[in-house]
């Protein structure tokens, strides 16, 4: 890839956000811990250092050593990058005297930097730190401020070197694309030409050398992830793809009939195998959240290793991996964040399996996806199709999961996401799902009194899984779909609505 942008995270919560604004831009940039030694500084173009929980006064804060980057490529530190670079380089960091967590608007910005260029004072910024930078080295130059904080933003004398204490990636930062798109295409003098069909076109080009003429597995689950990872694949190796749709017993109601009939008339080699009664059994007792994932997650691979061995002289293994799903899973590919949880498709795979893992789309987040996909001719009703766990209902059912509960679970899903379809209402929706809980709560059907179980419907708007808020659905549509679930549905007496965005919250509920 030309013009990359190296994003050194410290462990911010915000850094996978900054990757995310810096990609809006059509400029290619990838985020690795600054410590790592998975990289090297020569292949980009533009470096930015992210926050972190951490003081630059603390003993063991994160020291990175800027000496191949400062002064010879541009450079953007953001809050906690800010404010090492003036600790580092003579001036002072201290603990804030005042609330710095918020919205703020500046008060100065130095006008003739195109830095600020098509700012205006008075632009509402996002602040979220405790110390802050009451002296700057005496080469800096003060370009910015706010009412509680002087020294905002700064640039160094005679480099492409910034720093700001506010988040420009974050939503609540109105200008904060451009002052990023001024400091990327402006200053550092980036093209922005990472394009969904850029991307197609590299990557084809890749897989062709990395495959050759060997043979690759790739699981199918009707999603918009694996549907255009095997597109992918396909346009680069064709019939040497072999996919195949596993039926883990987890899927959505008439999930696996109706995905088979999808893929008839795209041209894709595809096989189904139901293995549902082997992951119930396995799962048979099982209520720890991270014990259902690992079950389900070895289940898959051993139902893969033995439908490879009915390929001959298979050695790869495709998955739909995306961006978000290694953020959480390694850290923010190993850095300093704290992991969140794991995911089946993620870290590779046992000794036992004989087979190199390919994964296409590991460096996109979702709405990438769907852009690479729609830029390769697939159908808009696919790619609008809502995310759904690789684990399935299996994260969807909070404790054991029992073939009863499945079938309760699918009931409840169906009704929900049916409706919200019926309503013209499931594309303003992001995510939507049903959660079974682990209580059964008292009601009362006719003159009987039940006691069943409660469920939770959750329906979020995003546009990268990795902040969400919920959706505000009419009243009218919440109650008509109660309705349905208590009277449709045995079992079942009671239906709540999730109002918890994320964070804190996450979209699933395990």
């Amino acid at each position: 890839m030309q013009h990359q942008v190296l994003i050194l995270d410290f462990g911010s919560q915000y850094t996978q956000l900054i990757a995310r604004r810096v990609r809006e831009l059509n400029i290619f940039c990838e985020i690795f811990p600054y410590n790592s030694k998975s990289f090297k500084v020569e292949d980009y173009k533009a470096v930015i250092l992210s926050g972190s929980p951490f003081s630059v006064r603390a003993e063991d804060a994160p020291h990175p050593d800027l000496s191949a980057i400062k002064g010879k490529l541009p450079l953007l530190g953001v809050c906690y990058g800010a404010q090492f670079m003036a600790h580092n380089f003579g001036g002072k960091v201290g603990a804030s005297n005042t609330r710095e967590y918020g919205r703020a608007n500046l008060s100065y910005i130095k006008k003739d930097d195109l830095f600020f260029e098509n700012v205006s004072e008075g632009s509402q910024v996002w602040m979220s730190h405790s110390d802050t930078i009451v002296n700057l080295p005496s080469n800096f130059e003060l370009i910015g401020s706010t009412h509680d904080v002087k020294n905002a933003a700064f640039k160094i004398k005679g480099e492409a070197t910034y720093g700001i204490q506010f988040h420009p990636e974050v939503y609540h930062s109105k200008d904060g694309l451009t002052i990023l798109k001024n400091f990327l295409v402006n200053i550092a003098g980036l093209q922005q030409t990472w394009t969904p069909d850029s991307f197609v076109e590299t990557t084809v080009a890749e897989l062709k050398e990395k495959l050759g003429n060997d043979k690759v597995v790739l699981g199918l689950s009707g999603g918009v992830d694996s549907t255009v990872a095997a597109t992918l694949i396909s346009k680069a190796i064709g019939k040497n793809l072999y996919c195949i749709f596993v039926n883990n017993g987890l899927l959505r109601k008439n999930e696996f009939e109706n995905v088979l009939e999808q893929y008839k008339h795209m041209g894709l080699n595809v096989k189904g195998v139901d293995a549902s009664a082997r992951f119930l059994k396995e799962l048979a007792g099982e209520s720890d959240p991270e014990g259902k994932r690992k079950i389900i997650g070895r289940v898959f691979i051993e139902v893969f290793d033995d439908e490879a061995h009915r390929i001959q002289d298979v050695s790869w293994l495709a998955q739909g991996t995306i961006y978000p799903d290694v953020i959480e899973s390694v850290s923010a590919t190993g850095g300093p964040s704290a992991t969140i949880k794991s995911h089946h498709n993620v870290g590779g795979l046992p000794d036992f399996m004989k087979l190199k893992i390919v994964e296409p789309l590991n460096t996109l987040f979702k709405d990438e996806v769907r852009r690479v996909g729609r830029s390769m001719g697939i159908d808009d009703e696919l790619l609008g199709r809502h995310p759904f766990p690789g684990p399935g209902l299996g994260i969807r059912i909070l404790g054991d999961i029992t073939a009863e509960k499945v079938r309760m679970l699918q009931e409840v899903d169906h009704i929900f996401v049916q409706g919200l379809k019926d309503d013209g209402l499931y594309d303003s929706v992001w995510q939507a799902g049903a959660m079974l809980l682990p209580v059964n709560s008292v009601g009362v059907m006719g003159d009987e009194r039940t006691y069943e179980k409660a469920v939770v419907l959750r329906a979020v708007e995003s546009t990268d899984g990795m902040t969400a808020d919920w959706v505000n659905l009419p009243y009218e549509f919440l109650q008509k779909t109660s309705n349905k679930i208590i009277n449709g549905v045995k079992g079942v007496n009671r239906v709540v609505y999730d109002i918890s965005s994320k964070p804190p919250a996450t979209i699933e509920w395990e």
